[in-house]
């Protein structure tokens, strides 16, 4: 683990830049080595003979220039390496993640419809990346000033209370330890609750809201006592809200330096990998960067 570097995604856009400066910082963190990659969706056209064009050189490509232009104005990293490779972007972007620490893309890049909130790309990384994926959105998303891409504030995560994903709770407390910051662990509980009852069926005894909160509070408290002892030096505030748990998580982000979730668990006979709707919620309306965790390979 320790070998793994930071993976930041650019291709000359805005948004890229923001994940370089985003992962930078990771980089600085964890100590961690810091992989600049450019995957430039140029693969070579029918009948094109490159016998002799070999593999991209990435001391003449002019986005890594950029973003070495970059990096050398923020300084502060040990180590950064500058990759280039042609191909399809949503195909070789997770398979980077086999091998990363962190993979770390703008919301949107340079193709594509300008309209949209989240780039094919970045949702590809997002849902399919073995490692964890941060998504760093654009300023101005909900229509609030210009943000700068680095925000003082704690580490917000989103776990169901009954069905927890390990991966993403030891995650988030990791972050959170990282920044020297707090941790807010969000679970909703449904409600209000809606019944379906056939003809000729009895209504179920009313559900008290405080009894229901009260039980998701205390099965959150009891699912955190081993990372608190992990990580005695994390303050962790469980968050209980009912309802909407993404758009509680969105509104976590107004403040959050970043907001973890968890990536949907394969289910059986499933034809691929999935994210469930909490999580592409998350990802297309908050307002700080989002990391997307996968399950571990037990779980999945």
């Amino acid at each position: 683990m320790d070998d793994q570097p930071v993976v930041a995604a650019v291709d000359g856009s805005p948004d890229g830049l923001r994940a370089l400066e985003w992962a930078l910082d990771a980089a600085r963190r964890h100590g961690a080595t810091l992989r600049v990659l450019h995957v430039r969706p140029e693969p070579p056209r029918a009948g094109q003979d490159t016998r002799d064009t070999g593999p991209p050189d990435a001391d003449e490509d002019p986005v890594l220039a950029q973003a070495r232009a970059r990096v050398d104005v923020l300084g502060g990293t040990p180590s950064v390496e500058y990759v280039v490779t042609e191909g399809a972007p949503g195909a070789l972007l997770p398979e980077t993640g086999s091998k990363a620490r962190l993979l770390v893309l703008g919301s949107r890049g340079r193709g594509g419809f300008t309209s949209l909130l989240l780039g094919s790309n970045s949702l590809a990384a997002a849902r399919d990346a073995g490692c964890p994926v941060v998504v760093v959105p654009r300023p101005g998303r909900g229509g609030e000033e210009e943000a700068p891409v680095h925000r003082d504030g704690p580490v917000a995560v989103g776990t169901s209370a009954e069905n927890p994903d390990t991966a993403t709770l030891e995650f988030a407390f990791t972050e959170a330890a990282l920044r020297r910051t707090g941790l807010r662990v969000v679970t909703a509980y449904p409600w209000p609750l809606q019944t379906m009852l056939l003809p000729g069926e009895v209504a179920p005894a009313q559900v008290d809201q405080e009894a229901m909160e009260h039980e998701t509070r205390a099965l959150a408290e009891g699912l955190l006592a081993r990372w608190r002892e992990r990580h005695p030096e994390v303050a962790a505030e469980v968050v209980v809200l009912p309802g909407d748990a993404a758009g509680h998580l969105v509104g976590e982000s107004w403040d959050a330096s970043l907001v973890v979730v968890g990536r949907h668990r394969r289910r059986l006979f499933a034809p691929a990998r999935m994210m469930g709707s909490v999580t592409q919620a998350v990802l297309l309306h908050a307002h700080s960067p989002v990391a997307v965790v996968p399950p571990v390979p037990a779980e999945e």
